[in-house]
């Protein structure tokens, strides 16, 4: 039973299990008694090092949180990116980079104020939110960028 995991759903409390494996690709899943959608998805920290085959080379379209664990709005921002990772879970990949442990990749995406939201698809940035931005609005502009596949 190690290939699969106990998620408690957070809309009536039962305990359902989960293959690792769909965890692990951010697939989504529901509940067993309600139907409610299980928070699977968690933001994955990447590095310079793990950038193009995290982000890049992935198969899904991506968000990346760029942020600073001394920057207030980060940490503002990121309960909206995990809940933005669940809501999403399946059909978008979200990640987490610390710029200044990533400073290569900070450059290359020239991130000057953060907190930064990169969204790619295909190996290509195509959207970019900067600043504290409410959860809807970042939905709408993920949800711009699926359309426009």
């Amino acid at each position: 039973m190690s290939d699969v995991q106990s998620i408690r759903c957070p809309a009536c409390g039962a305990t359902n299990r989960v293959k690792r494996d769909m965890v692990a690709q951010g697939l989504a899943a529901t509940c067993g008694r309600c139907h409610a959608r299980l928070p699977l998805a968690q933001p994955v920290e990447v590095t310079d090092g793990s950038f193009a085959a995290d982000v890049l080379d992935a198969p899904l379209p991506v968000l990346v949180d760029a942020w600073a664990p001394w920057c207030g709005p980060c940490r503002a921002v990121a309960p909206i990116v995990e809940e933005l990772a669940a809501d999403f879970a399946g059909r978008v990949r979200v990640a987490k980079l610390d710029v200044d442990e990533n400073p290569r990749t900070a450059a290359r995406y020239d991130l000057r104020s953060i907190p930064t939201l990169l969204v790619f698809r295909g190996g290509r940035e195509v959207d970019r939110v900067v600043g504290l931005r409410p959860k809807a609005e970042i939905a709408e502009r993920l949800e711009k960028a699926l359309a426009s596949r």
